[in-house]
Parts: structure tokens; C-alpha cells; sequence
């Protein structure tokens, strides 16, 4: 079967889904990554066949059930590296990246090893990020999810980093005696669920429909539940001028403010993304 007259049963079946530019993008890297067949390849050779279209069907039945391209190709890029995604991890942010970046930024010239550990680590892309890019750092990682940590394993491999994977629920008591186990940390950062129920009505169909809802939603009536936790766990497990960075929901950036204040956190700063939403917010420990 020809590539092309697949690409036009692409457009038949979703041009009421997706713009037209979606769907031939969607096209394009389901043939590469099935196939090996690049879009200048198809241009050159608009012939081109196949003989198992059942992948790339498979895939177009997929689409119109309005499933992440993401999780359809099992892989996606972060931060310029690739990792595995499935159903059981959200699919990385370019939000998520800003928050890594900023964490590299204040660490990209100080000499001495850090313990840095990443919170609700999901695909493990913060904390093999920061593995990746800061070499004289020593980086944890915990999740409460058991299928999580074995992408997140699978994406360390992949991307050459070591990383020691905890399983434990920060919401439990005893995993702050567990994780404390581990000594004390110069960097703390979480990308908790942050979604309140409430907010479901703004959100897409396919991250409702297939990203965990464990990972994106918290009660109205408790919005920063993780985060009281994770400050209340950082101040006593974070060093002195240590620093806890978090990823949170663009309509309680004053609430985090508070929050860290309550706590005694130092030099808090609250952080825009690039769509100008209050998305990032740092804290830092201090001598009383």
C-alpha cells in the first residue's frame, strides 16, 4: 500500500479531530519511527509502499480515540533527550523543562557535589535532566507508583545516568524517616499533582481520558496537600541554604507564596512560564 494514499486515509478519519497540520505532523513521525521513512523521503519517492499497514492502522484507530501521539510512538523528547512514556507516566511539559532549566541555572557554577532529590518523579525526566546536566550531582528520585519507576529505570538507562529510584509515598509518615535514611539533600524538587477536580472542565479529552489521573488531581477543598507535605519534609531534610523548587498551579501562585512563608522558607521567588502563568516557585532554607 502506498504511504501517500495512507496520509489521505490520515485526513478522512481525523480532519474532524485535528487541524490539518496536526494530522500530517502525526503522519510524519509514525512513518519515521515505524518505517525509517523520512517526509523528504516520501517527497522524493511519493510511491513509496508498504507492506505492514497494520502498525500505522493500528495507530490512525488510535488517534481518533484521541490518544497522545506520545504514548502511541511509546517515546517522547525532554529537555533534548529522549524518554519512554506510557499510560502510567505523564507526558513531560515544556513547563517542566523551564522548572529543570532553572534548577540547573542556579547550580551551573559551583564546584562541589550535590544530593538532589526529584519528588512524584513520574518518567524520571526532571531527575535524569538534572542527572544529565549537572555531572557533580547525586540525584534521587521517588514515586509512590511501582509501573512509573519502571520507565523511569528504563529512561536512566537510556539516557546513561544514574539515579537511585525510591519507591515510597511521600503522603505516608514513615517515608520521611525511609527517605531521611538517605542523608540530607541540597536540592529538593517536585512536579506534584496540582489539577484540582474543579479545573477537569479546562483540560483536554485525551489527557483526561489517558494520562494517570494519580499524577494531575488533588481536591477542591485541599489543593497544596502535597505541597504542605514536601515543604514540611524539606525543611528537615534539606541543608542549610538548601533549596526546594516546585512545579505548580498557575492559580495559586500567592497561595505558595504564603505557604513557603508559613514554613520559614527564605528568598521565595515566584516564576512566570513562557505563557506568562505562575508555574514555578523556589524556597530556601536558612539559619533561624
Amino acid at each position: 500500500m502506498k504511504l501517500k494514499d495512507i496520509q489521505n486515509t490520515f485526513h478522512k478519519a481525523l480532519d474532524s479531530f485535528y487541524e490539518k497540520e496536526e494530522i500530517d505532523s502525526f503522519f510524519f513521525m509514525l512513518i519515521d519511527s515505524f518505517y525509517n521513512v523520512s517526509r523528504l523521503k516520501l517527497a522524493m519517492e511519493p510511491d513509496f509502499k508498504i507492506e505492514n499497514q497494520n502498525i500505522i492502522i493500528d495507530a490512525l484507530n488510535r488517534l481518533k480515540q484521541e490518544e497522545p501521539i506520545q504514548y502511541i510512538l511509546g517515546e517522547t523528547e525532554f529537555y533534548g533527550l529522549q524518554f519512554k512514556v506510557n499510560n502510567h507516566v505523564l507526558i513531560p511539559r515544556p513547563e517542566t523543562e523551564e522548572l529543570v532549566e532553572w534548577v540547573i541555572s542556579e547550580l551551573r557554577d559551583q564546584k562541589s557535589e550535590f544530593r538532589i532529590l526529584d519528588i512524584g518523579t513520574g518518567s524520571g525526566c526532571i531527575a535524569i535532566a538534572l542527572a544529565k546536566n549537572i555531572p557533580n550531582a547525586k540525584v534521587y528520585a521517588l514515586d509512590i507508583s511501582k509501573e512509573a519507576l519502571k520507565i523511569a529505570k528504563q529512561n536512566a538507562e537510556l539516557n546513561a545516568v544514574e539515579v537511585k529510584f525510591v519507591k515510597a509515598d511521600i503522603l505516608n509518615v514513615s517515608c520521611d524517616e525511609y527517605v531521611s535514611a538517605l542523608q540530607k539533600f541540597d536540592i529538593i524538587v517536585s512536579n506534584p499533582p496540582y489539577v484540582r477536580e474543579q479545573e477537569k472542565q479546562l483540560m483536554k479529552d485525551n489527557v483526561l481520558s489517558n494520562e494517570p489521573h494519580l499524577a494531575l488531581f488533588v481536591k477542591d477543598e485541599n489543593p497544596l496537600l502535597f505541597y504542605n507535605t514536601i515543604s514540611d519534609f524539606a525543611r528537615t531534610t534539606l541543608n542549610d541554604k538548601g533549596m526546594l523548587f516546585f512545579e505548580i498551579n498557575e492559580y495559586l501562585g500567592n497561595s505558595m507564596i504564603q505557604l513557603l512563608k508559613e514554613k520559614r522558607f527564605k528568598n521565595i521567588e515566584l516564576k512566570l512560564d513562557i505563557f506568562k502563568k505562575d508555574r514555578m516557585i523556589k524556597g530556601e532554607i536558612a539559619n533561624e
